[in-house]
């Protein structure tokens, strides 16, 4: 089963640009090979660290394409296939090969808030159509509206295609009753970085990461220690990357942490607009804190 080889950490992989805005794809791969150099379970491109909305749909393919190849098979990936029109989705996994590809990773429909019935229809459709297994994703920060827990768990007992989610809700409560409720084999992954040691206490399978990205050997290891219990080795762990995670998120993702990856030698840090650069004050408190790690 696919699920047991996505239970660990698995990272949001980031595009990187050169200076003229155009997808770096050898910096791509050094970021790739850099996560599973460092111990990562799988990687996931075309997510919201991946600036998948700032990409057009033939470079959504390129990276991709990319992705997959440069993976060789070492670890699964997750590709992302989400939007706000069900029926744009559609199109887009019917055209779409998937070799290579293990599991999609599919956000809440954004911006037009629907119900809790209409994102329970929205991910059936995707779930009915799509030739690999669904990992839910509810970021309300971002998309405007919340998947209750009752729609989490009503999707992963009545669509055997939708096999995970990742609540990325920051609600520890929701959490608990989708880890207390939900089948055995649904993975439930925190979307949440410095809250994962918690929330795997709580029950959850592991995380999609992005402080993992930059930093995999010491994260992975700490999920690692968490899945086994092993908290106080986590806990020494998660307080080594605890400052560090909170500033790639103090000026947005995925600004700091393409930054800390130019830090590190790995990829260049230019986004494109309307994401910015990170403030010189806090790139400076980002390489002290970087250099204390190394």
């Amino acid at each position: 089963m696919i699920q047991s080889k996505l239970r660990g950490t698995g990272v949001a992989l980031v595009t990187p640009f050169n200076s003229k805005a155009e997808i770096d794809f050898s910096g791509l791969g050094k970021v790739i090979n850099h996560c599973i150099d460092g111990g990562v379970e799988y990687v996931v491109s075309l997510g919201t660290t991946g600036e998948s909305v700032n990409l057009s749909k033939e470079e959504k393919l390129e990276v991709l394409n990319y992705t997959i190849s440069e993976v060789k098979g070492r670890v699964p990936v997750v590709a992302g296939f989400g939007g706000n029109s069900t029926h744009e989705v559609l199109k887009d996994i019917e055209k779409f090969h998937f070799n290579g590809v293990d599991a999609i990773l599919s956000v809440s429909p954004y911006y037009n808030k629907p119900t809790q019935d209409g994102i329970i229809a929205h991910y059936k459709a995707i779930a009915a159509a799509a030739p690999r297994p669904i990992i839910l994703y509810n970021v309300p920060g971002r998309t405007g509206s919340n998947m209750k827990a009752e729609t989490t768990l009503r999707l992963a007992n009545e669509s055997e295609n939708i096999i995970g989610m990742k609540e990325a809700s920051g609600d520890f409560g929701q959490c608990m009753q989708i880890a207390k409720h939900k089948p055995k084999d649904f993975l439930l992954i925190s979307g949440d970085d410095n809250i994962t040691l918690g929330l795997i206490a709580y029950g959850m399978d592991g995380v999609i990461s992005v402080v993992g990205q930059a930093f995999p050997k010491i994260f992975t290891e700490m999920v690692r220690q968490s899945l086994k219990g092993n908290f106080d080795k986590a806990r020494e762990l998660h307080y080594k990357l605890n400052d560090i995670t909170d500033m790639l998120f103090a000026e947005g993702n995925p600004g700091g942490v393409k930054y800390a990856l130019e830090v590190l030698g790995i990829c260049e840090s230019h986004l494109r607009l309307p994401l910015y650069p990170i403030s010189e004050a806090l790139k400076a408190k980002m390489r002290k804190a970087i250099g204390e790690l190394r």
